[in-house]
Protein backbone atom coordinates (compact mmCIF):
# COMPACT_ATOMS: atom_id res chain seq x y z
CA UNK A 1 0.00 0.00 0.00
CA UNK A 2 3.00 2.46 0.78
CA UNK A 3 4.12 1.55 -2.38
CA UNK A 4 1.34 2.40 -4.54
CA UNK A 5 1.12 5.95 -2.41
CA UNK A 6 4.44 6.55 -3.15
CA UNK A 7 4.27 5.75 -6.52
CA UNK A 8 1.02 8.28 -6.88
CA UNK A 9 2.44 11.01 -5.04
CA UNK A 10 5.49 10.85 -7.45
CA UNK A 11 3.04 11.25 -10.25
CA UNK A 12 1.58 14.44 -9.08
CA UNK A 13 5.18 15.53 -8.12
CA UNK A 14 5.82 15.11 -11.57
CA UNK A 15 2.91 16.31 -13.22
CA UNK A 16 2.84 19.35 -11.37
CA UNK A 17 6.83 19.75 -12.58
CA UNK A 18 5.85 19.95 -15.99
CA UNK A 19 2.70 22.01 -15.30
CA UNK A 20 5.33 24.59 -14.06
CA UNK A 21 7.95 24.27 -16.93
CA UNK A 22 5.40 24.33 -19.58
CA UNK A 23 4.47 27.58 -17.68
CA UNK A 24 7.96 29.05 -17.45
CA UNK A 25 9.01 27.91 -21.37
CA UNK A 26 5.34 29.31 -22.56
CA UNK A 27 6.15 33.22 -20.39
CA UNK A 28 9.59 32.93 -21.99
CA UNK A 29 8.62 32.98 -25.28
CA UNK A 30 5.86 35.55 -24.49
CA UNK A 31 8.94 38.02 -23.75
CA UNK A 32 10.53 37.01 -26.73
CA UNK A 33 6.91 37.21 -29.02
CA UNK A 34 7.97 33.86 -30.49
CA UNK A 35 4.42 32.49 -31.00
CA UNK A 36 5.50 29.79 -32.87
CA UNK A 37 7.09 28.43 -30.12
CA UNK A 38 4.23 29.92 -27.85
CA UNK A 39 2.32 27.19 -29.91
CA UNK A 40 4.23 24.46 -29.66
CA UNK A 41 4.61 24.51 -25.84
CA UNK A 42 0.66 25.20 -25.54
CA UNK A 43 0.39 22.04 -27.57
CA UNK A 44 2.73 19.79 -25.57
CA UNK A 45 1.10 21.02 -22.46
CA UNK A 46 -2.50 20.02 -23.80
CA UNK A 47 -1.37 16.59 -24.27
CA UNK A 48 0.51 16.08 -20.86
CA UNK A 49 -2.01 18.14 -18.88
CA UNK A 50 -5.08 19.53 -20.49
CA UNK A 51 -7.19 20.35 -17.60
CA UNK A 52 -4.24 22.71 -16.34
CA UNK A 53 -5.93 25.79 -15.38
CA UNK A 54 -2.65 27.93 -15.99
CA UNK A 55 -2.96 25.95 -19.96
CA UNK A 56 -6.26 27.77 -19.84
CA UNK A 57 -5.06 31.30 -19.26
CA UNK A 58 -1.84 30.51 -21.11
CA UNK A 59 -4.15 30.17 -24.34
CA UNK A 60 -6.05 33.38 -23.42
CA UNK A 61 -3.31 34.99 -23.47
CA UNK A 62 -1.33 33.56 -26.47
CA UNK A 63 -4.53 34.04 -28.88
CA UNK A 64 -5.26 37.86 -27.03
CA UNK A 65 -2.05 38.59 -27.70
CA UNK A 66 -1.79 37.30 -31.70
CA UNK A 67 -5.41 38.98 -32.04
CA UNK A 68 -3.68 42.81 -31.03
CA UNK A 69 -2.37 44.35 -34.27
CA UNK A 70 -1.10 47.78 -34.72
CA UNK A 71 -1.70 49.37 -38.06
CA UNK A 72 -0.86 52.70 -39.66
CA UNK A 73 -3.94 55.24 -39.93
CA UNK A 74 -4.48 58.61 -41.06
CA UNK A 75 -6.56 61.06 -39.19
CA UNK A 76 -7.58 64.54 -38.53
CA UNK A 77 -7.32 64.56 -34.80
CA UNK A 78 -3.79 63.80 -33.25
CA UNK A 79 -4.19 60.78 -31.99
CA UNK A 80 -2.32 59.03 -29.24
CA UNK A 81 1.51 58.72 -28.54
CA UNK A 82 3.77 59.21 -31.33
CA UNK A 83 2.73 60.61 -34.49
CA UNK A 84 3.58 62.03 -38.06
CA UNK A 85 2.13 65.32 -38.95
CA UNK A 86 1.08 65.44 -42.56
CA UNK A 87 1.58 69.03 -44.34
CA UNK A 88 -0.04 70.59 -47.16
CA UNK A 89 1.27 72.97 -50.10
CA UNK A 90 0.27 75.94 -47.93
CA UNK A 91 2.56 74.14 -44.65
CA UNK A 92 -0.80 73.51 -42.56
CA UNK A 93 -1.30 70.80 -40.56
CA UNK A 94 -3.48 68.42 -43.04
CA UNK A 95 -3.74 65.41 -40.97
CA UNK A 96 -1.64 63.12 -38.37
CA UNK A 97 0.04 59.58 -39.57
CA UNK A 98 -0.11 57.93 -36.61
CA UNK A 99 -0.30 53.98 -35.09
CA UNK A 100 -3.90 51.66 -34.00
CA UNK A 101 -4.51 48.87 -32.55
CA UNK A 102 -7.01 46.65 -34.10
CA UNK A 103 -8.23 43.07 -32.77
CA UNK A 104 -8.34 40.09 -34.89
CA UNK A 105 -12.21 38.75 -34.35
CA UNK A 106 -11.37 35.32 -34.62
CA UNK A 107 -8.18 34.86 -32.93
CA UNK A 108 -10.21 37.16 -29.72
CA UNK A 109 -13.03 35.06 -29.99
CA UNK A 110 -11.10 31.96 -29.43
CA UNK A 111 -9.41 33.32 -26.10
CA UNK A 112 -12.02 34.21 -24.89
CA UNK A 113 -13.93 30.34 -25.56
CA UNK A 114 -10.74 29.15 -23.93
CA UNK A 115 -10.50 31.48 -20.70
CA UNK A 116 -14.81 30.62 -20.76
CA UNK A 117 -13.38 27.36 -20.20
CA UNK A 118 -11.54 27.98 -17.61
CA UNK A 119 -13.80 30.09 -15.65
CA UNK A 120 -16.36 26.81 -15.99
CA UNK A 121 -13.81 24.34 -14.87
CA UNK A 122 -11.97 26.81 -11.79
CA UNK A 123 -14.78 29.21 -10.91
CA UNK A 124 -13.44 30.42 -8.11
CA UNK A 125 -10.20 31.67 -9.93
CA UNK A 126 -10.42 35.67 -9.85
CA UNK A 127 -7.55 36.10 -12.24
CA UNK A 128 -9.39 34.46 -14.43
CA UNK A 129 -12.64 36.46 -14.74
CA UNK A 130 -10.37 39.70 -14.00
CA UNK A 131 -7.89 38.57 -17.31
CA UNK A 132 -11.50 38.35 -19.31
CA UNK A 133 -12.59 41.50 -18.10
CA UNK A 134 -9.02 43.56 -19.04
CA UNK A 135 -9.77 41.96 -22.44
CA UNK A 136 -13.14 42.99 -22.74
CA UNK A 137 -12.68 47.02 -21.86
CA UNK A 138 -9.54 46.48 -24.02
CA UNK A 139 -11.50 45.71 -27.21
CA UNK A 140 -14.18 48.25 -25.94
CA UNK A 141 -17.04 45.15 -25.66
CA UNK A 142 -18.76 47.33 -22.58
CA UNK A 143 -22.09 45.12 -22.84
CA UNK A 144 -20.10 42.24 -22.09
CA UNK A 145 -17.73 43.71 -20.06
CA UNK A 146 -20.44 45.08 -17.83
CA UNK A 147 -21.90 41.79 -17.81
CA UNK A 148 -19.22 39.93 -16.75
CA UNK A 149 -18.10 42.92 -13.53
CA UNK A 150 -21.87 41.64 -12.81
CA UNK A 151 -21.37 37.95 -12.69
CA UNK A 152 -18.41 38.33 -11.12
CA UNK A 153 -19.71 40.54 -7.90
CA UNK A 154 -22.88 37.86 -7.83
CA UNK A 155 -20.34 34.74 -7.65
CA UNK A 156 -18.08 36.62 -5.26
CA UNK A 157 -20.95 36.62 -2.69
CA UNK A 158 -21.57 33.21 -2.87
CA UNK A 159 -18.24 32.29 -2.13
CA UNK A 160 -17.27 34.45 0.52
CA UNK A 161 -15.13 36.39 -1.56
CA UNK A 162 -12.44 33.75 -0.78
CA UNK A 163 -11.08 33.65 -4.11
CA UNK A 164 -7.93 32.43 -5.42
CA UNK A 165 -5.27 33.77 -7.98
CA UNK A 166 -2.53 32.25 -10.52
CA UNK A 167 -1.28 28.53 -9.74
CA UNK A 168 -4.41 28.54 -7.35
CA UNK A 169 -2.74 30.40 -4.92
CA UNK A 170 -5.22 31.86 -2.30
CA UNK A 171 -6.15 35.12 -3.13
CA UNK A 172 -5.27 37.21 -0.03
CA UNK A 173 -7.77 40.26 -0.49
CA UNK A 174 -10.88 40.05 1.04
CA UNK A 175 -14.35 41.85 0.30
CA UNK A 176 -12.17 45.27 0.95
CA UNK A 177 -10.13 44.86 -1.76
CA UNK A 178 -12.23 42.76 -4.20
CA UNK A 179 -14.72 46.00 -4.00
CA UNK A 180 -11.83 48.15 -4.74
CA UNK A 181 -10.94 46.27 -8.05
CA UNK A 182 -14.65 46.79 -9.17
CA UNK A 183 -14.29 50.70 -8.37
CA UNK A 184 -10.87 50.60 -10.89
CA UNK A 185 -13.66 49.27 -13.39
CA UNK A 186 -16.48 51.60 -12.55
CA UNK A 187 -13.41 54.47 -12.79
CA UNK A 188 -12.63 52.95 -16.02
CA UNK A 189 -15.94 53.36 -17.72
CA UNK A 190 -16.63 56.92 -16.61
CA UNK A 191 -12.99 57.69 -18.01
CA UNK A 192 -14.50 57.01 -21.22
CA UNK A 193 -16.70 60.08 -21.21
CA UNK A 194 -19.32 58.19 -22.77
CA UNK A 195 -22.27 58.76 -21.45
CA UNK A 196 -23.90 56.02 -23.10
CA UNK A 197 -22.24 54.12 -20.56
CA UNK A 198 -23.51 55.74 -17.67
CA UNK A 199 -26.31 53.47 -17.76
CA UNK A 200 -23.47 50.63 -17.37
CA UNK A 201 -22.11 52.12 -14.13
CA UNK A 202 -25.68 52.01 -12.95
CA UNK A 203 -25.97 48.45 -13.38
CA UNK A 204 -22.75 47.70 -11.95
CA UNK A 205 -23.29 50.25 -8.94
CA UNK A 206 -26.65 48.65 -8.04
CA UNK A 207 -25.43 45.13 -8.41
CA UNK A 208 -22.59 46.08 -5.69
CA UNK A 209 -25.28 47.76 -3.65
CA UNK A 210 -27.74 44.52 -3.93
CA UNK A 211 -25.32 42.62 -1.77
CA UNK A 212 -23.01 45.53 -0.14
CA UNK A 213 -26.18 48.31 0.89
CA UNK A 214 -23.26 50.68 2.32
CA UNK A 215 -20.75 50.03 0.28
CA UNK A 216 -20.44 54.63 0.12
CA UNK A 217 -18.42 54.03 -3.00
CA UNK A 218 -20.99 52.11 -5.42
CA UNK A 219 -23.59 55.19 -4.02
CA UNK A 220 -21.41 57.95 -5.12
CA UNK A 221 -21.14 56.27 -8.78
CA UNK A 222 -24.66 56.06 -8.48
CA UNK A 223 -25.36 59.54 -7.67
CA UNK A 224 -22.96 60.43 -10.63
CA UNK A 225 -24.66 58.65 -13.33
CA UNK A 226 -28.16 60.84 -12.52
CA UNK A 227 -26.34 64.11 -11.81
CA UNK A 228 -24.28 63.62 -15.31
CA UNK A 229 -27.51 63.41 -16.91
CA UNK A 230 -29.26 66.31 -15.07
CA UNK A 231 -31.63 64.01 -12.79
CA UNK A 232 -30.79 65.68 -9.57
CA UNK A 233 -33.32 64.24 -7.29
CA UNK A 234 -32.09 61.24 -7.72
CA UNK A 235 -28.18 61.85 -7.99
CA UNK A 236 -28.77 63.08 -4.64
CA UNK A 237 -30.91 60.49 -3.30
CA UNK A 238 -28.33 57.72 -2.78
CA UNK A 239 -25.60 60.53 -1.86
CA UNK A 240 -28.33 61.44 1.51
CA UNK A 241 -27.70 57.24 2.10
CA UNK A 242 -24.17 57.65 2.19
CA UNK A 243 -24.04 60.27 4.41
CA UNK A 244 -26.33 58.78 6.85
CA UNK A 245 -23.33 55.91 6.58
CA UNK A 246 -21.12 58.12 7.30
CA UNK A 247 -21.84 61.72 8.58
CA UNK A 248 -18.23 62.95 8.27
CA UNK A 249 -17.23 61.37 4.95
CA UNK A 250 -16.78 65.20 3.20
CA UNK A 251 -16.09 63.77 -0.02
CA UNK A 252 -20.48 62.95 0.02
CA UNK A 253 -21.02 66.03 1.55
CA UNK A 254 -19.12 67.95 -1.07
CA UNK A 255 -21.23 65.92 -3.36
CA UNK A 256 -24.59 66.61 -2.04
CA UNK A 257 -23.78 70.57 -1.86
CA UNK A 258 -22.43 69.93 -5.71
CA UNK A 259 -26.21 68.17 -6.77
CA UNK A 260 -28.31 71.06 -4.66
CA UNK A 261 -26.54 73.84 -6.32
CA UNK A 262 -26.92 72.16 -9.82
CA UNK A 263 -30.44 71.84 -8.73
CA UNK A 264 -30.44 75.51 -8.06
CA UNK A 265 -31.52 74.73 -4.32
CA UNK A 266 -28.73 77.44 -2.99
CA UNK A 267 -29.74 77.30 0.93
CA UNK A 268 -29.32 73.34 0.92
CA UNK A 269 -25.62 73.93 -1.08
CA UNK A 270 -24.63 76.00 1.60
CA UNK A 271 -25.81 73.78 4.06
CA UNK A 272 -23.51 71.22 2.93
CA UNK A 273 -20.58 72.99 2.07
CA UNK A 274 -21.04 74.50 5.35
CA UNK A 275 -20.56 70.75 6.91
CA UNK A 276 -17.65 70.27 4.21
CA UNK A 277 -15.89 72.60 5.91
CA UNK A 278 -16.54 71.37 9.02
CA UNK A 279 -15.10 67.81 8.50
CA UNK A 280 -13.45 68.21 5.15
CA UNK A 281 -9.36 68.32 4.81
CA UNK A 282 -7.42 71.91 3.80
CA UNK A 283 -8.66 71.32 0.12
CA UNK A 284 -12.09 70.52 0.90
CA UNK A 285 -12.57 73.02 3.31
CA UNK A 286 -11.05 75.69 0.64
CA UNK A 287 -13.09 74.52 -2.20
CA UNK A 288 -16.18 74.55 0.22
CA UNK A 289 -15.94 78.34 1.32
CA UNK A 290 -15.31 79.04 -2.43
CA UNK A 291 -18.61 78.04 -3.31
CA UNK A 292 -20.31 79.66 -0.28
CA UNK A 293 -18.91 82.89 -1.37
CA UNK A 294 -20.51 81.91 -4.80
CA UNK A 295 -23.72 81.40 -3.61
CA UNK A 296 -24.25 83.94 -1.53
CA UNK A 297 -23.75 86.67 -4.07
Amino acid sequence: MRKILGTLIAILISQIGFSQDYQSDFQKYCQTNDTINQLKILTEWNSANPKDAELYTSYFNYHFMKSKQEVLAMSTNEPNGESLVLKDSLNQTAGFLGSKIHFDQKELEKGISKINEGIKLYPNRLDMRFGKIYVLGEVSDWKNFTSEIKKTIEYSTKIGNNWTWTNNEKYDGGEKEFLLDIQTYQLQLYNTENDNLLKNMREIANTVLKFYPNHIESLSNLSITYLLTGEYDKGIEPLLRAEKINPKDYIVLSNIAQGYKLKGDKKKAIEYYEKTVEFGDDRAKEYAKQQIIELKK
